[in-house]
């Protein structure tokens, strides 16, 4: 099979032309048969007046869902508690314009269907550990044989060396979650996209985030402009923070996405703090945001699905809970990203659900790295356990943990890390 040609790269301010697809819908009958099924699942979990309520105004509201021909892994997953055993996730952000009103563009001229954002969200087999792998918008793929056209319907044939954000176009949520399952070795058997007003609905439900600012941030392309400091951020401001890349960093994606790790440490800090995931009402409310908001999954529509999924995460120790940039590294002409083969050890981590550690040092001498808090804590390092000088030759112990290389770059949740703005003199 020969190599599919790759096209010309385009800026991030051109967006190509869209292909709208036409996407696998339930039936009315069968969206109220489940929210009646799941009524009493709710009222056990919540155990609050509101639960029937909920439950079928959850359902009234949720868009159109989506096969991702993997359903059959969750066969026996129970609704009610925590769900039993790990979780894989893709959250896929979307920069259509359609729908999202006149502030982000025209949606007849300046719309398209890329996965900007991709978020693979892992929750180890027994909840003591979990992950969010942050794959570069412009990182080179290959495309598995086997996805399908949303227009068409026809099924395509595999592709190489294409951009990430070109295959939510190219075969829509399934495709993008093949994709990215074909490269890290995971089944996934979540996934949900959002728009640009889906991101700022959810940012309202958890009632804001906190973010640090080292240096001001100035990015007239998202019209964000904050000073430095400490910003509480929620609705448009939120998104416009999760969308700015001139306005941070080098104004590169991979300054972005070091930025949207500030916000995501933060939002898993406060979500636990304020016991959001063990409030019923607080989990409703984000769970009816992600439904009013985001095209999801057949298997993620279940609203109990959704309160199942939060419960597992509940109880991590947020120094356990980690955000990595999946490693890549410039194309000879600067127009892509590739991973490099340190990759191989954060998919080594997912397939053997080991949490990853991060070399303290990887974020040092990177223009695109979020900055060190300037008033956190000092970490005092672990003293290492004393190992006998002679130990008898037995086989080496399982492994309990997987260091990342040097080039692997993020923080965990207990981290505060700040914002490293750019102004528009900078840019």
């Amino acid at each position: 099979m020969s190599r599919a040609s790759q096209p010309t790269p385009r800026s991030d301010d051109s967006p190509a032309i869209a292909r709208h697809g036409r996407l696998r819908s339930n039936g009315v009958w069968a969206t109220v048969a489940k929210a009646a099924a799941s009524v009493l699942a709710v009222v056990l979990a919540s155990g609050t007046a509101v639960a029937a309520y909920a439950a079928f105004d959850l359902a009234a509201t949720a868009k159109p869902t989506v096969s991702l021909g993997n359903e059959s892994v969750l066969d026996g997953v129970p609704d009610v508690g925590a769900i039993d055993g790990g979780v894989n996730l893709l959250v896929i952000g979307s920069d259509s314009r359609a729908g999202q009103g006149d502030g982000f563009g025209d949606p007849d001229e300046e719309t398209a269907v890329l996965n900007d954002v991709n978020l693979l969200l892992h929750i180890s087999e027994d909840h003591s550990h979990a992950e969010v792998i942050s794959f570069p918008r412009d990182m080179l793929v290959d495309v598995p044989a086997g996805c399908t056209d949303p227009a068409s319907g026809e099924e395509l044939w595999e592709q190489y060396d294409v951009k990430i954000n070109s295959v939510l176009a190219y075969g829509g949520m399934p495709c993008v979650v093949k994709t990215i399952g074909e490269l890290t070795g995971l089944t996934i058997p979540f996934a949900g996209i959002v728009q640009f007003m889906g991101a700022a609905a959810i940012s309202e439900a958890v009632g804001g985030v906190s973010v640090c600012v080292a240096e001001p941030i100035e990015d007239a392309n998202t019209d964000l402009y904050l000073e430095a400091g400490t910003h509480e951020l929620k609705g448009l401001q939120a998104l416009q923070f999760l969308r700015t890349r001139y306005g941070v960093g080098d104004g590169s994606d991979l300054g972005r996405i070091s930025n949207q790790q500030v916000f995501m440490s933060a939002l898993a800090r406060e979500l636990q703090s304020e016991g959001t995931l063990t409030d019923p009402v607080k989990l409703y409310s984000i769970a009816k945001a992600a439904l009013d908001n985001m095209q999801l999954s057949s298997t993620l529509a279940d609203p109990t699905m959704m309160v199942s999924i939060a419960k597992a995460a509940k109880d991590i120790d947020l120094s356990k809970i980690a955000f990595v940039q999946y490693p890549t590294a410039y194309s000879d002409d600067w127009s892509a990203v590739m991973p490099t083969d340190s990759a191989e050890s954060v998919n080594l981590a997912l397939q053997q659900d080991l949490p990853m550690t991060l070399d303290p040092t990887a974020l040092e001498d990177n223009d695109f790295a979020s900055a060190a808090d300037p008033n956190a804590a000092a970490v005092e390092p672990e003293t290492p356990a004393d190992v006998p000088a002679e130990t008898p030759a037995t086989e080496a112990p399982a492994p309990t943990e997987q260091a990342l290389p040097s080039d692997v770059t993020g923080q965990t949740a207990a981290e505060t890390r700040c914002s490293a703005g750019r102004t528009l003199a900078d840019q």
